[in-house]
């Protein structure tokens, strides 16, 4: 059953020939949400447009992956300018005290060919806690138009905000928020180097 199972999660993320690497997030092409209850009558939304980070990757061995990721807070965004003011404000994120929250992976669990396990330590208003992020591995493989190295996938979790020192307007405004990620990587190319002894003209 174990070689089974190896045999279908190698078939599915080696779509093209891949080994162990370091991918770089494309932020141009994550998108983080969260969503939240607001008194039982809605469930309202929001994006962090801001991300970045890395992450090691081995098509062939999933399970020693690593990732860390940086989210600037002051990129959050619910398109409503005084919403996210007061959301960034001390009532609740304190964006200037905390300005960024992090995730760093500490485990990483293989469910079937598609599906892992993600369980990290997210950091957010000075609390690390941990949590665990149902990830979706979508693509790795050649990019058709660059030629880069690229992998995709999507995750989501749930936390409890009060669990981070952000519970104000509990349970008025819903204490748990829902994270959904999706995002591609890349492994970045190496720089373009001159030849020994080349001098700059002009």
């Amino acid at each position: 059953m174990k070689r089974l199972l190896l045999g279908s999660l190698l078939a599915v993320l080696a779509a093209a020939p891949a080994a162990a690497a370091v991918y770089e997030i494309d932020a141009r092409h994550t998108q983080v949400f969260f969503t939240y209850g607001h008194g039982g009558y809605s469930h309202l939304r929001g994006r962090l447009n801001e991300v970045s980070g890395r992450f090691d990757f081995d098509p062939a061995d999933p399970a020693k992956a690593s990732i860390e990721v940086q989210l600037p807070l002051s990129s959050l965004s619910t398109g409503v300018p005084k919403l996210d003011t007061h959301l960034a404000s001390a009532d609740f994120f304190e964006v200037e005290k905390f300005p960024t929250a992090s995730f760093a992976s500490t485990k990483v669990t293989v469910r079937d060919a598609t599906h892992l396990d993600v369980a990290g330590d997210l950091t957010m208003h000075g609390v690390t806690r941990p949590i665990v992020l149902a990830v979706t591995v979508n693509k790795v493989g050649e990019h058709s138009m660059s030629k880069a190295q690229m992998a995709g996938f999507d995750a989501v979790a749930t936390i409890r905000r009060s669990e981070f020192g952000i519970g104000r307007m509990v349970p008025a405004v819903s204490d748990e928020v829902q994270i959904r990620i999706s995002t591609e990587s890349q492994v970045p190319k190496p720089e373009a180097t001159a030849p020994a002894g080349a001098e700059k003209k002009g």
